[in-house]
């Protein structure tokens, strides 16, 4: 008898916004490390964080919707 862990309700990705605020976030906080280290202004560092943000943002709600996608199909195997 194999106990199998409850399923978890469907839900639709989060939002585009919400993946920016997050990339951006880890973004900042990872530049600016490099940038203490280098003497770059925060501003500059503000505004790259942003950036990879934008960019990143559509890549990761991708990666998160094919997550919950693979979440919903049964574990195959015996």
């Amino acid at each position: 008898m194999t106990d199998q862990p409850p399923v978890l309700p469907d839900r639709p990705p989060r939002s585009l916004l919400v993946h920016f605020g997050v990339d951006s976030a880890v973004a900042f906080l990872a530049l600016v490390v490099l940038g203490l280290l280098l003497g770059v202004p925060w501003g500059v560092v503000a505004v790259l964080a942003l950036v990879i943000g934008a960019v990143a943002a559509r890549f990761t709600r991708q990666a998160e919707a094919r997550a919950l996608a693979a979440r919903r199909e049964p574990p195959s195997g015996p």
